[in-house]
């Protein structure tokens, strides 16, 4: 459920072992495996270790990983379905993790045959005439994963293989199976295979990757070519109802061993995990990012599961993880713009910086058709409720009375996203039981301006929401007076 693209979590490669030839490799005790039985084998020292076998990954822990778990130890091919948004992509890459971390492969094969094991014809030539003399080049985890997204125009060229015009120019004919140029996925021979949103690929196309998933061989044009693969095949694609875009083929949806749904995070933690793990802001505050308080990333965690639930927002399309992670994204951007415009030390973001995001993310949901025109006026009503919600939970028992006693006497206090912290402060005043406020909204009461700043916001705009202060909206902020 996650965007970022690394395919596994990065750590210091260690250095490949020492063979270059077969004769050392043979000399070196080195068991060649499967790349399926490497996985399956690597998995499952993991788990008896207790080590999290998919870094990164948030919300599917209980429900989508022991799927995944069962088919690689049953050696399936998988297909992942889901709405857009569910880190389908980004849970296919943390595999590439549980493959060994250096493997030796014959020095120039575009196959990456195994020394032990030659398959195409250039390999087993070059083994007959040198033997163990045999150049051998080791390759790291990460190269041995493949990646596709399936177009409409994607050939079968693209993916298995076609005549290369140069071999044959060279004088090679054309029965010779040296002249081929393999596709991506016998090139990721030994490896992992990713085909990202299979339903948009041809028809046509998809039957080229039938004897892939059964017979673990390709064919080539017209070539007399059996080249057994050694490969994983993994799959996502958006639930077909949804796309209208395209269909899996019944023959190739039963060579898939396992067909796994995916989902958006089940719980609040897990949401808000999601979007501290993968918002690009500086959570501690350190340049160049700015500060985002833990109530207003409950306030976009919210206001994301509330739009995903909405009945105006088309749930057969749902609302992507992108969405709050963007939109974290873009609170904290706001508090950058305001201090680069007013010069505030640290640029702490606010209540006043939160309705920017309605604008800008709307283009992120689909609507139902009924809701057409309303869209403005949905978002905003559900981000309220999430502001709402957030401050019963903070700040629903809390003594607010130090606060609500600065509009005893029909005071106001305007604020806005161009209105500095100082400035702010300065216009409430001091206020008794502050550091009791931003200690229920796990603020250290002796942070910055800015920090308390977010706090005495957060509690007007909560104390709006409850129908105990009134608030005119002006231009680029808010008054708020009794």
């Amino acid at each position: 459920m996650q965007r970022k693209s690394q395919s596994q979590t990065t750590t210091a490669q260690s250095p490949s072992p020492a063979a270059t030839t077969l004769g050392e490799l043979r000399a070196s005790d080195h068991q060649f495996r499967g790349v399926k039985e490497e996985i399956r084998q690597n998995l499952l020292a993991r788990l008896r270790a207790g080590e999290d076998p998919f870094p990164g990954i948030i919300g599917f822990g209980q429900t989508v990983l022991p799927h995944l778990e069962r088919a690689i130890i049953a050696g399936h091919d998988v297909i992942l379905l889901g709405e857009r948004g569910q880190g389908k992509t980004r849970l296919i890459r943390t595999l590439t993790g549980l493959l060994d971390e250096w493997t030796p492969a014959i020095a120039g094969c575009e196959i990456n045959d195994h020394p032990f094991a030659p398959t195409c014809a250039r390999c087993r030539r070059l083994l007959a005439e040198q033997g163990d003399n045999l150049p051998v080049t080791w390759r790291h985890r990460d190269d041995r994963y493949g990646e596709k997204l399936a177009t409409p125009d994607t050939s079968v060229g693209d993916l298995i293989g076609d005549i290369d015009p140069v071999k044959v120019a060279e004088g090679r004919t054309l029965g010779d199976p040296e002249t081929i140029h393999y596709g991506l996925v016998p090139r990721t021979n030994r490896g992992i295979f990713c085909l990202n949103e299979l339903p948009d690929l041809a028809e046509r196309i998809q039957v080229a990757l039938l004897n892939v998933l059964e017979e673990r061989d390709i064919g080539v044009r017209g070539y007399a070519l059996r080249l057994p693969l050694d490969v994983v095949l993994v799959a996502s694609a958006n639930p077909e109802d949804y796309t209208n875009r395209g269909r899996i083929i019944t023959p190739l949806k039963d060579r898939f061993g396992a067909e796994i749904r995916t989902h958006y995070p089940v719980s609040l933690d897990a949401e808000l995990a999601l979007i501290r793990q993968e918002a690009q802001v500086a959570w501690d505050g350190q340049e160049p990012g700015a500060v985002l308080p833990e109530h207003l990333v409950q306030v976009i965690a919210r206001f994301t599961r509330l739009v995903r639930a909405s009945p105006a927002a088309d749930a057969r399309s749902g609302v992507s993880a992108r969405f709050a992670i963007a939109a974290a994204e873009a609170v904290a951007a706001s508090a950058v713009r305001r201090a680069a415009i007013t010069g505030e030390a640290q640029p702490v973001a606010r209540v006043c910086d939160l309705p920017a995001i309605v604008s800008t993310l709307r283009g992120k949901v689909e609507f139902e058709v009924s809701e057409e025109g309303r869209e403005q006026e949905v978002l905003d009503h559900l981000l309220r409720r999430s502001i709402a919600e957030t401050f019963r939970t903070a700040l629903g028992s809390a003594d607010l009375s130090g606060l609500l006693a600065r509009f005893a006497e029909g005071g106001s206090v305007e604020t806005g996203d161009l209105v500095p912290a100082d400035d702010l402060l300065r216009r409430i005043g001091d206020v008794p039981g502050l550091a009791r406020i931003m200690d229920r909204l796990s603020m250290d009461g002796s942070e910055s301006f800015g920090q308390a700043a977010a706090a005495l916001e957060f509690a007007l705009e909560g104390l709006y929401l409850m129908r105990r202060l009134s608030k005119d909206a002006v231009d680029g902020g808010a008054v708020y007076r009794t």
